[in-house]
C-alpha cells in the first residue's frame, strides 16, 4: 500500500514537468526563429496565444508523399519572417487551390 502511496506522489510530482511550453515566435527575433528551426529540423511554433504550427527545414522532416510549403510568421522585430515549411498533402487540393 505504502509502495503505490509513494508511486502517486512521485507520479504528481513528475508529470507537470513533462509538458514544456512551446516556443513563441512573435517573441523572438526573426534571426532567432530562423536559426532555431535551422539548428532542429522540425518546432512546434507558437505564432499567436492561440495559435501553432509545425515548421519544418527540409523535406527530410516530412512524411513520404507530403510537400513543402513555405511559411512566414510573426516575429519580434518583423510582421513577416520566413520561418521555413509546413508539410502538407498535396492530393488534398493543394495544387488546385494554389496554396
Amino acid at each position: 500500500m505504502w509502495r503505490l502511496v509513494i508511486l502517486a506522489a512521485v507520479l504528481s510530482a513528475t508529470l507537470p514537468a513533462v509538458a514544456q511550453a512551446r516556443p513563441a515566435s512573435y517573441r523572438m527575433s526573426c534571426a532567432a526563429v530562423q536559426a532555431m528551426v535551422g539548428r532542429q529540423g522540425a518546432v512546434v511554433m507558437d505564432t499567436s496565444r492561440t495559435t501553432f504550427d509545425r515548421y519544418v527545414a527540409t523535406l527530410r522532416f516530412c512524411m513520404p508523399g507530403q510537400a513543402l510549403k513555405p511559411q512566414w510568421v510573426p516575429a519580434r522585430d518583423t510582421p513577416q519572417c520566413f520561418a521555413g515549411y509546413t508539410c502538407i498533402d498535396p492530393d488534398r487540393g493543394f495544387f488546385r487551390w494554389g496554396f
